[in-house]
């Protein structure tokens, strides 16, 4: 874990805290997936003329709002009075595009994200300018949303149209609302079947932000689109929380909060 997504960590706690909001365990298995993309791998610039060229994020799982939030918030594209009206007057618990224009979508039913990410990979590359072509457009999906039958119409679509800007990546914590995602309705070998289904495909320690960068640097200049599965730890980074079903519902209270601020690691 670098110092950034520890940083992005503790801001993640301290915003679920003060706004008693569950769905800390789905935020914290993804921030390490956010870090490497905001810092290292998408160009999403804060000044309005080149905002236009900008690289496309859109959070599927938009549950995990509170990573994005923190994540815009380090990157300096939010500012704290934004973040800290969480859950009450600045920033919904899940996605809307209209409070921010670093908020690419809103989200919240699963299965969304992936379709509308195809549509605007495919608007892009019918646009003259060629330098559209080499925009990413990049989508977090959650496991269990991978279960969703829109996801997969999609990904049919995407390697037909040759749109090899398009990056899925899977946050595949293996825990979704109600149990083990690969117990509920069993997709493995998921990698396999990305494949299957004409994606470049990669499976990676989503936890490791190197790994995350390399493989979607890997596949630039492709025109197969890219899916990169992350194994990933719910709760990531607070050890009484990691791989536990009920931190997608519990609330952070001050106690809480403080005990994971000692184990955070």
């Amino acid at each position: 874990m670098t110092n950034r997504a520890k940083a992005i960590r503790k801001t993640i706690l301290e915003v679920a805290n003060r706004a008693r909001s569950p769905h800390i365990g789905s935020a914290l298995s993804c921030a390490d997936i956010l870090s490497a993309l905001y810092f290292e791998v998408l160009d999403i610039p804060k000044d309005v003329e080149s905002f236009e060229k900008r690289d496309i994020f859109l959070l599927s799982k938009a549950h995990s709002a509170m990573t994005l939030y923190a994540t815009l918030y380090h990157k300096g594209l939010l500012n704290h009075e934004q973040l800290l009206g969480y859950y009450k007057n600045t920033l919904p618990a899940h996605t809307d595009r209209d409070t921010s224009p670093y908020v690419e979508i809103s989200a919240g039913s699963l299965g969304h994200g992936l379709p509308i990410g195809v549509g605007i990979a495919l608007a892009l590359r019918g646009q003259k300018n060629n330098q559209d072509k080499q925009r990413k457009v990049c989508v977090l999906m959650g496991d269990g949303e991978a279960q969703e039958g829109s996801v997969w119409e999609a990904a049919m679509f995407a390697p037909k149209y040759q749109l090899g800007h398009l990056i899925v990546i899977i946050d595949r914590n293996n825990l979704q609302g109600y149990g083990r995602a690969s117990e509920l309705v069993s997709y493995e070998s998921i990698d396999e079947k990305w494949r299957a289904f004409g994606w470049n495909c990669q499976r990676i320690d989503g936890h490791n932000e190197n790994a995350i960068k390399d493989a979607i640097f890997a596949n630039e200049g492709s025109q197969t689109p890219l899916c990169v599965i992350c194994d990933t730890i719910k709760g990531k980074g607070v050890e009484f929380m990691e791989d536990k079903l009920e931190w997608h519902y519990y609330l952070v209270t001050d106690e809480i909060y403080s005990k994971a601020l000692e184990v955070l690691k």
